[in-house]
């Protein structure tokens, strides 16, 4: 570990650089989360001991160049290298993906491509230290928390900060449109839906379920004039889910802590860089800025529609005309309250009407600027079909999905969060 000790000034000054490195745009990576089953007992959540021995023998990294993780509850990752651009990110994955399957088939598991698992109550399936005390943080203010660690899958879709010209790819352009077309894009992909005991219908719970747990980390930051002060901010003033012990020893959830306080004297021992940069790695906003933008509001998406979000997001953020029009767009979604907007999004999906509007100048947009951004025919063809089939109704994935009253495996759902 490194032992120097940081001071507010010097952390400040880390996090406003690292969270947006300049230089030109145009490169992609994708982090696919799933949730795993197995067929022949779908209500069983697999060790990690089954799914390392399952996954053993693909390589690291894959040879498309991604890396596969495993989640606290089980769920895997799988994290793209940094394709050169959405063609080049598009074919290695598809075939990391393929090996990933393949693997998973032969030991008898599957990936549930959905956003959030109903049927299994939540649990760790590991006792890594970092897992126990952001789950032991988390479980102060109820199970949304461990829920979220445990339960749920997303795509995220990572795209360059941007420049420091004052075009459309300077970076704070950059992060105000992404800011202000994420709640479309949540609408839009919204594949988690649920109802809660109060008869409230969610089409993406697994954002809800986020958005309820701590606000310091998870509700989105200003997108003012200057992003890297605002997410500097932000960083030093959310509170702090884990300071790590000694080898072999629990680490510390702290009650209340920040991360600005621990700075200032008040936290168990002096904050270093290793301190800094795992208290950054817990903070999920719905774009989070970690040198690059990490759009993290999308559910997973059934099938390989992964795809669909990935193009999206790299049509409307690099491509001038598209970026144009989404930024005229989601103009009017300013008007509701930030957060407020995000919630909407989240309950109501494209069955809201200012959302429903907004999606269709975007995503039209978007598939205008495909071509333009070398889109492989069959991710064109996808996204196309996703805009006929959700967009232009005015539907997103979950209304494929009926919001369980009764599950597929005849029993009420075994989350409890709300």
């Amino acid at each position: 570990m490194d032992a120097a000790a940081l001071t507010e000034a010097t952390a400040t000054a880390y996090v406003a650089a690292a969270g947006f490195r300049v230089g030109p745009v145009g490169r992609l990576g994708v982090e696919l989360e799933y949730i795993l089953r197995d067929p022949a007992d779908p209500l069983d959540r697999p060790s990690i001991d089954r799914l390392r021995a399952a996954l053993d023998g693909l390589g690291d990294p894959l040879p498309g160049g991604g890396r596969i993780s495993i989640e606290p509850g089980g769920q895997l990752e799988l994290s793209s290298s940094v394709g050169t651009d959405l063609r080049d990110c598009v074919g290695a994955v598809t075939g990391d993906l393929a090996l990933v399957r393949t693997a998973l088939a032969t030991a008898g598991l599957h990936l549930d491509t959905t956003g959030l698992d109903e049927d299994r109550p939540a649990r760790l399936i590991t006792d890594h230290p970092r897992y126990l005390a952001l789950a032991a943080h988390h479980d102060r203010s109820g199970n949304r928390g461990r829920t979220v660690m445990c339960n749920t899958a997303s795509v995220q879709v990572c795209v360059d900060a941007g420049d420091e010209s004052n075009e459309p790819t300077a970076y704070h352009r950059r992060w105000r449109l992404a800011n202000a077309i994420g709640p479309v894009l949540l609408a839009a992909f919204a594949n988690s839906p649920h109802v809660t005991r109060s008869g409230t219908r969610w089409v993406s719970y697994r954002q809800a379920l986020r958005f309820g747990t701590d606000a310091s980390r998870t509700r989105a930051p200003r997108a003012g004039v200057e992003p890297r002060a605002e997410w500097a901010r932000y960083a030093l003033d959310a509170k702090v889910a884990m300071v790590a012990g000694a080898p072999h020893l629990p680490w510390l959830a702290p009650a209340g802590l920040t991360m600005r306080n621990w700075l200032r004297g008040h936290g168990p021992r002096p904050v270093t860089l290793d301190d800094l940069e795992r208290h950054l790695g817990t903070l999920v906003p719905p774009v989070r800025p970690r040198g690059y933008l990490e759009f993290r509001m999308i559910d997973q998406q059934p099938g390989d529609g992964w795809v669909v979000p990935a193009a999206v997001v790299t049509a409307l953020m690099d491509d001038p005309a598209a970026a144009r029009a989404a930024t005229e767009a989601t103009a009017h979604l300013g008007q509701l309250r930030p957060h407020r907007g995000w919630l909407t999004s989240a309950r109501e999906g494209l069955a809201n009407p200012g959302l429903h509007t907004a999606a269709v100048t975007c995503f039209t947009a978007a598939v205008d600027a495909l071509p333009r951004i070398d889109t492989p025919p069959h991710v064109h063809a996808s996204v196309v079909d996703f805009v006929e089939r959700y967009v232009l109704p005015g539907r997103c994935p979950a209304d494929d999905r009926a919001p369980a009253a009764l599950r597929r495996y005849g029993r009420r759902p075994a989350i409890s969060a709300g």
